[in-house]
């Protein structure tokens, strides 16, 4: 959840969508985004849009509070309702990030999420995750959100080294998400996914081994591994820039990569998207499919962000201003974009390729598919499912996604 909104037209106080947003909307499914944007640290690499307890202190008063939190975002639910009209379909996957989601007793979420279910229903075989923070939750805490319709976790891990964790002002101990995930599948979660960070300043070859290692030991059926990406404002930026922890480069994040494409499809996992690895198809976040397959969702809670039939929009980042709008009646909307024909089908292009089944060839001009055919000569696409119509990446053009992105949007 970036902490900067982009720019756009203003949204209407109601949240009405233009018409043509709900054309076709039967053929897409529909998920939910509820945002937490509580912490209780800041994390010194982390640039989204989330409050510590002294940030919000005076800035918001009991709106920004996080003991109504649960109240003031159903009343976004019960909004959406409206914008949204008789649209019948039934949400296919609730996603509750953060910020810690889990800073909130487990019955709000169970209430946020119950919300969900009272406006537009829950499809049968829904997908309904939330992010948790391994020192927040306990046997109690996720046993709750399991019976309250909870089947799926991600715990934030991040990597098992304590002197790496300490870079990234981790707060958890090493071995305590491994914990959590032993204590998830005793509460019943079908699903549990570990985040992995990989290129912190001073972490070595064999502490990510040692963190990839730690994880599959676990026992998650999912594992996602993100490049560290050091946003300017943050405190991680600072330090580096007054040189007391080194800067890793664009060579390290590479071969840290393909020690995780090494070890974790060794352990069965195998790669769906560029950086997420799961031990089956059901293992696989399809509330993150309905982003990379550009689907319909609404993101709800303060910074959230929505799309809907080629409508994007976003709402007002403080959770006082936010809280406000909606106890005015008003839409927490701060703008909104309607996306040409041109701009979905770039999105297409961008967020598709990312995936193992690629990206359709038709969805290329003339540049692009140039580009793609090019991108098969030097081993950035698959040759095989390049002959039957879909650009693939193969495992060196996945090192190299971004660019090959931009030249296949050409």
């Amino acid at each position: 959840m970036p902490s900067v909104l982009p720019d756009g037209e203003p949204m209407p106080e109601d949240g009405a969508l233009p018409a043509s947003a709900l054309l076709g909307a039967g053929e897409r499914p529909l998920g939910f985004y509820l945002h937490v944007p509580y912490c209780a640290t800041r994390c010194g690499y982390c640039d989204f849009n989330t409050y510590t307890a002294t940030e919000l202190r005076g800035s918001g008063g009991v709106l920004a509070s996080r003991d109504n939190y649960a109240a003031t975002l159903a009343d976004e639910v019960r909004l959406a309702r409206k914008v949204l009209g008789d649209d019948p379909r039934p949400v296919r996957t609730v996603f509750v990030g953060g910020g810690t989601p889990t800073l909130l007793d487990a019955a709000d979420l169970v209430a946020m999420l119950a919300a969900v279910r009272d406006e537009f229903g829950l499809a049968d075989d829904a997908e309904i995750t939330t992010e948790a923070n391994p020192e927040s939750v306990g046997p109690a805490y996720l046993a709750e959100l399991r019976e309250g319709g909870f089947n799926r976790i991600s715990f934030g891990m991040q990597s098992a080294r304590r002197h790496v964790l300490k870079v990234l002002d981790r707060t958890h101990t090493p071995g305590r998400p491994e914990a959590c995930v032993a204590e998830a599948r005793a509460a019943g979660f079908e699903h549990v996914n570990l985040d992995l960070i990989y290129g912190t300043p001073g972490e070595s070859d064999d502490d990510w081994r040692a963190s990839l290692d730690a994880a599959i030991g676990a026992g998650p059926d999912h594992v996602s591994a993100y490049a560290l990406i050091v946003e300017e404002g943050t405190q991680l930026a600072r330090r580096i820039r007054r040189g007391e922890v080194p800067m890793t480069d664009d060579d390290v994040h590479a071969d840290r990569y393909l020690i995780a494409e090494d070890v974790l499809s060794g352990a069965g996992f195998s790669w769906y998207e560029v950086s997420n690895w799961a031990t089956s198809e059901a293992g696989r976040c399809l509330h993150n499919e309905l982003y990379w397959r550009g689907a319909d969702w609404w993101g709800a809670g303060p910074g959230a962000h929505s799309h809907v039939g080629g409508v994007r929009w976003w709402n007002v980042k403080h959770p006082g201003a936010y809280a406000a709008a909606l106890a005015e009646g008003r839409s927490p909307g701060a703008g909104r974009e309607l996306l040409a024909e041109e701009d979905r089908r770039v999105e297409r292009v961008l967020l598709e390729l990312r995936l193992r089944e690629g990206c359709p060839l038709g969805l290329l001009k003339p540049a692009g598919l140039a580009a793609a055919e090019r991108a098969v000569s030097d081993g950035l696409l698959d040759p095989g499912p390049y002959a039957e119509g879909r650009a693939v990446l193969t495992l060196r053009g996945r090192l190299l996604a971004d660019a090959v992105v931009r030249d296949l949007t050409d």
